[in-house]
């Protein structure tokens, strides 16, 4: 069973966008079968984090620059979101390579988190396009 689904409802009908949502869920998913993988290494799980973090980011960029091109007015509060989640996942991944587990918590936050922000933060720039 997938941990965290594809499902229409997160779609935006930005080819480009739900197509690098679409890879978060992926490494969403690809993060939880590790560490439910009575045989994934810390290593596995830590190359999965970093490759999150690291496309998370990425794809930040291709919304900030979305939001300069089209004069979001909201860009600053959807700004500081971004950078809210991408302090969580440093710390979550500092903390992990201390030795901590990543646990069914982390997990949550990622799923609530992607689809609030989906749904909600990013659907509201749409008009604005």
């Amino acid at each position: 069973m997938t941990f965290m689904p594809w499902s229409p409802a997160l779609e935006l009908g930005v080819p480009t966008i739900d197509e690098q949502h679409r890879v978060l869920v992926d490494l969403i998913n690809a993060l939880h079968a590790a560490i439910s993988d009575a045989a994934g290494t810390r290593s596995a799980i830590g190359d999965v984090l970093e490759g999150l973090l690291e496309y998370t980011h990425n794809h930040f960029i291709v919304e900030e620059v979305v939001f300069q091109k089209y004069g979001y007015p909201e860009a600053a509060k959807h700004l500081a979101e971004h950078s809210g989640f991408t302090g969580k996942m440093m710390d979550w991944l500092m903390r992990f390579e201390d030795g901590e587990d990543v646990n069914q918590e982390v997990m949550g936050f990622l799923k609530d988190w992607l689809v609030h922000h989906i749904c909600e933060e990013d659907r509201a720039y749409l008009p604005f396009m």
